[in-house]
C-alpha cells in the first residue's frame, strides 16, 4: 500500500522542479513511511512513498521494464501476480523482482490498455511509455483505491492518491485553484461526499471506478475509458445449497489471496456478519491464531464488542478490544486535514479509531466492508423494496397527488423507527424508484436543501440537483429488478464516495493497509447473477450469506439487529459540541462563503438543540464542511498532515 503522485507536461518537456515532486510526495508521507522515491525526466515527474508489504527487499518505486522505457507508480495489490508471472515470463519478459508491481509494466508491455483487465485486486496507478509517449493510468473496478488528478490552464496534468498531493503543486505558473464547484456542494450536502467523478474544486477530478485514461504528448486530454461495470443479469440457476457451497468456496479463495503478506497482518472484528464471516474463514486457513481488534464504546447503546468477543473466543484469536469514550469528537480538524474535501460520515471517527488501535500490532488487515452492498444488507433495502411493491400497485400520475399531499399534512416524527414514519413513506410513494431512493439517502431532502441555500448560490446551481448522480447511474443499470438497480446506484456511489473513501484515509493515516475479500470483483460478478431473493428472504437480509455461514458462525451473530458503527452525535449537539456548533455553524466562515441562508442554519440549530428535531446529519455535515474550510481553504494547511488526539481509553 502506498502514496503515488505525478506531473506530466501534455503540451511539451517542460521540466518540474525536484524541489517541488518532493513537496508532492513528502505531502503523503502517512501513506507510505518506509521509503520515498522519485522519478524524474523531460516533462515527467513521478513520486512514490511506500509502505511495505510484499517483497520489501527489492519492490522500490518508480519500478522500470527491462529497458527503463516503461516506468509505473502504484497504490494498491494485485492479488493474482502470482499466477500473471509465468504467462508474461513465457512471453519473454524479465523480471528482477518478485513484486506484483512489476507485473504491471510486463503486463502493459504485452496486452496494452486491456492489461487492467487481467488484474485482480486494488489498484490504482499510473505509467509512462517513453516509446509511445503516453501516460496510462488506472483505477480498480470497486475503487477501493483512489486517483485525484487535475489538468491546469498550462497543460500540466497533476496526479495523486490524495487532493493534498495535487495542492502542494506550484511553479512559476501557479497551481491547482481552489475554486469551489458549486455542483458538488449540492452533492454534499445531499449526500455526505462529493461524488465521483467530481471534487470539491472545479478543476480537480477523481478517476471513477474501473476506468482508465491514456494522455498522450501533444494531443487534446480525452475521457476516461470504462473497462469494467458489474452487470446484475439474475439468470443463474441455482438452488440454496448449491449457492451456499459456491460461496464459501470463492470467499475462502479470496480470503486466501488477502493473506499473502511478508508483515503482520490480521483482521478488523465488530462482532457484525460480515467482518465476523472473514475472521472465521481467515482462521480455517489459518495455522497461527488469528489476530483481531475492536473498539467499544463506554455507550452501551452504541457497544458490539460483546458479539466480537463471541467470535474470537470461538476461533481463539489474538483479540485486542479498546473500549473508547463515547464523546471521541476531538478529531474533527484531524478529518478534515485528512479527507482533503468536506466528508460527513460521522462513523470516520471510530474507524479511524480501530485502524489506530490496528496499526499497533498489525501492518495488514483484512475487513468486511463491502458486504451490505454486495449481499444486499441494509435495512433501507428491505423498506425500499416494500415501498416498491406499493409503487407497482398504483400509477405514478395517481400516487403523486395523492402520497404528495399527505408527505405534506402529515407532521415529521424524527424519534419514530422509520418503518413508522409516515411522513417519510408518502413522500417516497409520491416519486419513482429512482427518485424515492435518492429521498431515502439524502441528508437534507430537496426542499430542505433549497431552504439551505442562500438565492445566489441556487442560481449558481443553474437547476442542478444530486439527484442526477443517481439518476444517471441508474440509467446505466441494465436492470429493472428493485432490488439490483438499488444494489447497482450504491455500488457508484455510496460504496465508492463513502465507504471506500472513508477506510482508505482512516487506515492510511497509520499506514495501515486494508483489504477487502467482500469487495473481490470474481465475487461481485458472480453475486451479480444470482437472484434477488438469495440476498433478500421473507424480510431477512443478506439471505444467502447468512445461511451459508450456519456452520461457521453463532446463530446469534447472524441473525441479531443490525447496530452499525456509529457515534451519538444528537447528544452531542446538544451537550459537550454545543458551543462548539454553534460558532461553527452560525460563525462567520460559513457565512462569507455566501452558500448559506443565515436564517436557516439558525433553524436548524435552534431546533436540534431545543428537542424539538433531530437535525444531527444536515447538523454534522455544516461542521465538516466549516472544518474543511478552516483547515483545508485557510491557507493551504491541508498540504502537512498534523498530529491526531490520541486514542481516548475510556476508564
Amino acid at each position: 500500500m502506498c502514496g503515488i503522485t505525478g506531473f506530466f507536461d501534455t503540451r511539451g518537456k517542460r521540466d518540474l522542479s525536484r524541489a517541488v515532486l518532493q513537496s508532492m510526495n513528502d505531502s503523503q508521507l502517512h501513506r507510505g513511511p518506509d521509503e520515498g522515491s522519485l522519478h524524474l525526466e523531460p516533462g515527467l515527474g513521478f513520486g512514490h512513498r511506500r509502505l511495505s508489504i510484499i517483497d520489501i527487499a527489492t519492490g522500490q518505486q518508480p519500478l522500470f521494464n527491462e529497458d527503463g522505457s516503461v516506468v509505473v507508480v502504484f497504490n494498491g495489490e494485485i492479488y493474482n501476480y502470482q499466477e500473471l508471472i509465468p504467462e508474461l515470463l513465457a512471453l519473454g519478459h524479465v523480471f528482477h523482482t518478485k513484486s506484483d508491481t512489476e507485473v504491471i509494466v510486463h503486463a502493459w508491455e504485452a496486452w496494452g490498455e486491456d492489461c487492467v483487465k487481467r488484474f485482480r485486486g486494488m489498484f490504482a496507478f499510473a505509467l509512462w511509455d517513453r516509446n509511445q509517449q503516453c501516460l496510462f493510468i488506472a483505477r480498480d473496478r470497486l475503487g477501493v483505491k483512489p486517483f485525484y488528478y487535475a489538468l491546469l490552464d498550462d497543460g500540466s496534468f497533476l496526479f495523486g492518491s490524495e487532493l493534498k498531493s495535487l495542492l502542494a503543486y506550484q511553479d512559476g505558473n501557479g497551481g491547482l485553484r481552489r475554486d469551489i464547484d458549486p455542483l458538488a456542494v449540492e452533492e454534499y450536502f445531499a449526500l455526505g461526499y462529493v461524488a465521483e467523478p467530481r471534487t470539491i474544486f472545479k478543476q480537480a477530478k477523481k478517476l471513477s471506478p474501473g476506468h482508465t485514461l491514456v494522455i498522450r504528448r501533444g494531443q487534446k486530454v480525452g475521457e476516461p475509458r470504462r473497462f469494467w461495470d458489474v452487470r446484475f443479469t439474475l439468470d443463474a440457476k441455482i438452488d440454496d445449497q448449491q449457492a451456499s457451497e459456491e460461496l464459501i468456496a470463492k470467499l475462502k479463495e479470496s480470503i486466501r489471496l488477502r493473506m499473502i503478506a511478508e508483515v503482520p497482518l490480521g483482521a478488523f472484528l465488530s462482532g457484525g456478519v460480515d467482518s465476523s464471516a472473514v475472521v472465521a474463514l481467515m482462521a480455517e486457513q489459518s495455522a497461527a491464531p488469528v489476530n483481531t481488534c475492536s473498539i467499544g464504546f463506554d455507550d452501551p447503546s452504541f457497544n458490539e464488542s460483546a458479539f466480537a468477543q463471541t467470535v474470537a473466543d470461538r476461533y481463539k484469536t489474538n483479540h485486542r478490544l479498546e473500549i473508547v469514550k463515547s464523546d471521541d469528537f476531538d478529531l474533527i480538524d484531524t478529518l478534515a486535514r485528512l479527507y482533503d474535501e468536506p466528508y460527513a460520515d460521522s462513523s470516520a471517527i471510530p474507524t479511524y479509531r480501530v485502524c489506530q488501535l490496528a496499526r499497533q500490532h498489525v501492518t495488514v488487515a483484512l475487513s468486511g466492508d463491502g458486504g451490505d452492498e454486495t449481499f444486499g444488507g441494509y435495512r433501507r433495502y428491505k423498506l425500499h423494496l416494500m415501498e416498491e411493491r406499493m409503487r407497482s400497485a398504483m400509477p405514478l400520475g395517481l400516487r403523486k397527488p395523492v402520497f404528495g399531499t399527505l408527505g405534506q399534512l402529515y407532521p415529521k416524527a424524527d424519534w419514530a423507527p422509520r418503518v413508522f414514519r409516515a411522513k417519510t413513506t408518502f413522500e417516497a410513494l409520491a416519486r419513482n424508484s429512482v427518485q424515492a431512493y435518492f429521498h431515502s439517502m439524502s441528508l437534507l431532502r430537496d426542499a430542505d436543501r433549497m431552504r439551505l441555500y442562500s438565492p445566489g448560490f441556487k442560481s449558481q446551481l443553474g437547476g442542478y440537483t444530486a439527484r442526477e448522480v443517481f439518476e444517471r447511474h441508474a440509467a446505466n443499470a441494465g436492470t429493472d429488478d428493485p432490488l439490483a438497480l438499488i444494489q447497482y446506484i450504491d455500488t457508484h456511489t455510496y460504496l465508492v464516495g463513502d465507504i471506500n473513501t472513508k477506510v482508505d484515509r482512516a487506515s492510511m493515516a497509520h499506514s495501515l493497509e486494508v483489504r477487502e475479500p467482500l469487495m473481490d470483483h470474481e465475487i461481485v460478478e458472480w453475486l451479480a447473477t444470482l437472484p434477488s431473493s438469495l440476498k433478500i428472504r421473507g424480510g431477512e437480509t443478506k439471505y444467502l450469506l447468512k445461511k451459508a455461514l450456519e456452520p461457521h458462525l453463532p446463530h446469534d451473530i447472524m441473525y441479531r439487529p443490525k447496530m452499525g458503527f456509529s457515534v451519538p452525535l444528537a447528544r452531542w449537539f446538544r451537550g459537550p459540541l454545543k458551543d462548539r456548533l454553534r460558532r461553527s455553524v452560525l460563525g462567520p466562515r460559513l457565512a462569507d462563503t455566501g452558500i448559506f441562508d443565515p436564517a436557516y442554519l439558525a433553524h436548524l440549530v435552534q431546533a436540534h438543540q431545543s428537542g424539538a428535531r433531530d437535525y444531527s446529519a444536515p447538523l454534522w455535515s455544516l461542521l465538516m464542511f466549516d472544518a474543511f474550510l478552516g483547515q483545508v481553504m485557510d491557507g493551504g494547511s491541508s498540504i502537512a498532515m498534523a498530529e491526531a488526539p490520541a486514542l481516548v481509553v475510556a476508564p
